[in-house]
């Protein structure tokens, strides 16, 4: 018998890489998850809301892909790569109110002077509206 021990198992590089290989693939999983948790939650909305959402989040991925669409208190909200959520659409059936809200947060930044809109009632979307939109998810995401 001899007193050298032949290595067994992987080298701590091919561990490293297997881990690194796990965590992408759960990353990549809960990614799914949250968006397929979007989709179910806007195809669950009542109209106007329903359209409204559907578009909201067509915008928004359109104008910034790199978003990640996720749920925020149930409502569908899109983070940056670090997780913060940038901004959110509240149905309006949520607090029985009359209009849809697209409300905007601080990693944002949509700064503009010394005071600007944060959040913005919606009851339908317009074309001149999608525009709008679409300017403020691309300043939102940094674009």
């Amino acid at each position: 018998m001899s007193d050298t021990k032949k290595p067994s198992g992987f080298t701590a590089e091919e561990r490293a890489a297997m881990r690194q290989r796990a965590k992408e693939l759960k990353a990549q999983e809960s990614t799914a998850e949250a968006l397929q948790s979007v989709l179910d939650k806007i195809a669950s909305l009542d109209e106007p809301d329903k359209t409204n959402a559907e578009r909201i989040h067509a915008i928004a991925m359109e104008a910034a892909p790199a978003l990640r669409p996720r749920l925020f208190y149930g409502s569908p909200a899109y983070a940056n790569a670090e997780g913060k959520v940038l901004f959110f659409y509240q149905e309006r059936a949520k607090f029985k109110v009359r209009y849809g809200n697209l409300a905007f947060f601080d990693p944002a930044r949509l700064d503009d002077g010394t005071m600007w809109a944060t959040a913005f009632a919606v009851t339908e979307i317009s074309p001149a509206d999608e525009k709008k939109i679409a300017e403020l998810v691309k300043k939102a995401a940094g674009d």
